[in-house]
């Protein structure tokens, strides 16, 4: 069996240069949801680690690999896809991503976290990138150098841990802009390394007609159009929401807020040791603040009038009552 001659660049650096501007908005986008994720919690965080795990995996990684695959053909031949396949390659480097972000942004920020998931993520890009590459049918089998082929997981799981550090670090949208570009170089190279890896042979006894999939362009273009307006969406999204700065501005208003108003009503009745203080006694005769004073609420539910109402000073203290006659002498 002969070698087969193949051509990655096929369309000369249309695809290159598309697949390195995908891959580098994709960053971009995924490092900006990770600088948001930083400044919140629980919830939130997920949900922006989320959205950086689509960002990073579908547009930074998975689309810059299958715009730089629509750029290899072979001459003669007609190159299929096989659809569950390559939507679950695209899947995965969403999932590993994902993974990783996790690891890293509900981690205590040790070097054990970062490795661990640049190792996952890395990994899961290198095995996105093959199982892509299995998907496709042609009538030749293909084979892998091994040394390029561990050079390319190598820079995979470089790459990964290198996104991962990078989202731990990174703040402003220069510096993002810079990470960004980076990684683009990083999953370009780790593409092309695994390309340079195959060698497709002839295989006399195979044919087309058993050969079954999609076309790049029945299938694979349609699907970029779908995640660049996932992307386009993403975009707005990160547009319209507040940016880390003013997230923790935020915060620590809402805990100054809660201290002082803690600490307005523990000053307002230092002795009883309750946020509402009674109107007479040690402990007061009505806990939850007198009948029709406007403190009849449970603690933490007090309408602002009535904390107006008990920084007033009282008339009245215990055991001892000013009386002022009904009508004053003329």
């Amino acid at each position: 069996m002969g070698t087969v001659t193949v051509h990655n660049f096929s369309y000369g650096l249309v695809n290159p240069v598309l697949g390195y501007a995908m891959s580098c908005l994709g960053a971009f986008l995924g490092l900006r949801c990770v600088t948001r994720a930083r400044a919140c919690t629980g919830y939130a965080r997920a949900h922006w680690l989320a959205l950086a795990a689509v960002a990073i995996g579908a547009t930074g990684i998975w689309a810059m690999h299958f715009i730089a695959m629509l750029g290899f053909t072979i001459h003669g031949q007609r190159i299929l896809y096989n659809v569950p396949l390559t939507i679950f390659s695209m899947l995965i480097a969403i999932a590993v991503v994902g993974i990783g972000l996790f690891i890293v942004g509900f981690g205590d920020g040790g070097p054990r976290r970062l490795i661990t998931g640049g190792v996952i993520v890395g990994l899961g890009v290198a095995g996105m990138h093959y199982m892509g590459m299995a998907a496709m049918s042609m009538p030749d089998s293909m084979r892998y150098n091994m040394p390029l082929f561990i050079l390319s997981v190598v820079i995979a799981i470089v790459a990964g841990t290198a996104a991962l550090w990078a989202g731990t670090r990174v703040r402003s949208v220069a510096a993002t802009a810079g990470a960004s570009l980076i990684m683009g170089v990083a999953v370009s190279g780790m593409h092309y390394t695994g390309m340079a890896a195959m060698h497709v042979q002839a295989d006399p006894m195979s044919g087309m007609a058993g050969m079954s999939g999609s076309t790049a362009t029945s299938f694979i273009v349609p699907l970029l159009s779908g995640i660049s307006l996932l992307t386009f969406a993403l975009t707005l999204i990160i547009s319209l929401s507040p940016t880390e700065d003013e997230i923790t501005a935020d915060a620590v208003l809402q805990r100054r807020m809660e201290t002082e108003f803690s600490s307005d009503l523990h000053v307002n009745n230092p002795a009883s040791g309750s946020a509402f203080g009674g109107t007479s006694g040690a402990g007061g005769q009505y806990p939850h603040g007198a009948p029709g004073s406007g403190l009849h609420a449970a603690p933490g539910s007090v309408p602002r009038s009535s904390l107006v109402w008990s920084r007033q000073p009282r008339v009245a203290s215990e055991g001892r009552h000013r009386r002022y006659p009904r009508n004053p002498p003329g």
